[in-house]
């Protein structure tokens, strides 16, 4: 069952850093099964609630999950080692489009900015007990969310999207609690949840967002919070409409005590409008991230939502972190007032480029969804099969086994720096890893 490797210790902490160390080791790999309860505690020596106690210390900590009858295994994608387990190896000569990664190429200089945030600084240095927003931040951010529509309300500043999102499910929810995330979605996403000791329930997503009826029922089934993408959904590219908002709006309606977290994470590199489901329930929050358009080593986000939730989430940050520096927030703001990237002409770039591909996989018979962002999802039949032939014919894509959970398989094509002249060499790649017949009709 394990192998060569020994679970070890006598108490619960003992046992549960032990698998944990053999999972972070890839001595004990995702999937694996784990001996039950009483039969380890025989070997161990110890009282079968002892060994009861450590698994529910692995399982809250996102380690391992438990089927019932089925027994306990470590999770596919375990806390421990996260996503990047599943990640694959890109050789030399091969052409990376799995990363994700905005192109360099459109991203603003930072060195002026930082400079100007520098000089600020000689002249004014932040001290402990100095606010933790700075102030013209605060307003260039409310401003931006007051065009949009996003209720008013007080704001922080996070060091980026999952940092932020974990501090409102923290701030809220508590270990055992369900959560119901879009699925394929984020795969940092799918690992911090279960590492919180939460529970994951699925929602549908196409092109204009979740399905309204899965939320309805992953409401009506319990759960207690709903992560939506506005924009930009990773990895599927969706946009919520108004018409989606609506629908959305009247599901939440039903639910006003859930916990409502929106993720606009793509605000500056798309030019869609988005529509905020935010206000629609008493407890919630709205976050964006400077990552996409100005750089992924900004580490900053902005958040606002109801009043508990954030004075929560502010009160935590005081007594953890403390705040996000001062020197980063005045360089976005320099960067924000000197109009470093312009939303309109980044959005029409990154748009051609996943255009040229869906267009290429379309002549080709392929299916695939990209109506924003950095990336291309294509279903397939045969994820590991595809994967492993695109990368044969030159070509590395992420495996959808990084965002899903009970969605069906598929892959992620980053376009964000494809060339023209690669759009066709690429749809004729994935054309035949895919293989002739239903791969059109998986959408």
């Amino acid at each position: 069952m394990l192998g060569e490797y020994r679970i070890e210790g006598r108490r619960a902490a003992e046992i549960s850093a032990s698998v944990e160390r053999a999972v972070g080791s890839g001595e004990l790999e995702p999937g694996q099964l784990l001996p039950p309860m009483r039969e380890l505690a025989t070997d161990l020596g110890v009282n079968p609630n002892t060994v009861a106690a450590a698994y529910r210390i692995l399982r809250e900590r996102g380690v391992i999950e438990t089927s019932g009858r089925r027994g306990s295994r470590v999770r596919p994608r375990p806390a421990t080692t996260g996503r990047e387990s599943v990640r694959v190896h890109v050789p030399q000569g091969v052409r990376d489009v799995a990363s994700g990664n905005p192109d360099p190429a459109l991203l603003p200089s930072l060195a002026k900015a930082f400079a100007a945030a520098g000089e600020h600084a000689d002249r004014e240095p932040v001290l402990y007990g100095d606010d933790a927003v700075e102030p013209e931040l605060a307003r260039m951010a409310r401003a931006r969310l007051d065009a949009d529509g996003v209720p008013d309300g007080p704001l922080a500043v996070a060091s980026g999207s999952l940092d932020a999102i974990e501090r409102v499910l923290v701030s809220r929810l508590k270990p055992g609690d369900t959560v119901a995330v879009e699925d394929p979605g984020w795969g940092s996403l799918l690992d911090l949840i279960p590492a919180l000791g939460l529970r994951i329930v699925p929602v549908g997503v196409d092109d204009e967002g979740p399905l309204p009826e899965d939320v309805r029922r992953a409401l009506d089934s319990g759960a207690r919070a709903l992560i939506v993408t506005d924009r930009v959904q990773n990895p599927t590219g969706a946009v919520v409409s108004a018409t989606r908002a609506r629908a959305l709006r009247s599901e939440l309606r039903r639910h006003p005590e859930i916990l409502l977290i929106e993720d606009d994470h793509g605000h500056g590199i798309v030019d869609l409008p988005v529509h905020p489901l935010a206000g629609t329930t008493h407890q919630w929050a709205f976050v964006r991230s400077v990552a996409k358009a100005y750089g992924p080593d900004l580490r900053l986000a902005v958040l606002t939502g109801d009043r508990v939730t954030l004075d929560r989430v502010r009160g935590r940050q005081r007594l953890g972190a403390g705040w996000v520096s001062r020197l980063v927030q005045r360089a976005v703001v320099r960067l924000w007032a000197d109009g470093a990237v312009d939303p309109a002409a980044v959005a029409q770039t990154y748009g051609r480029r996943r255009a040229l591909l869906i267009e290429a996989l379309a002549e080709r018979g392929v299916a695939a969804q990209g109506r924003s962002g950095l990336n291309v999802w294509i279903p397939v039949p045969d994820e590991t099969g595809a994967v492993a032939r695109l990368l044969h014919a030159g070509w590395a894509v992420a495996p959808g086994a990084r965002f899903r959970t009970s969605a069906p398989p598929g892959i992620r094509v980053t376009t964000s720096t494809l060339g023209e002249a690669e759009a066709g060499p690429l749809a004729d790649a994935v054309a035949a890893a895919v293989g002739p017949g239903p791969a059109g009709s998986y959408v």
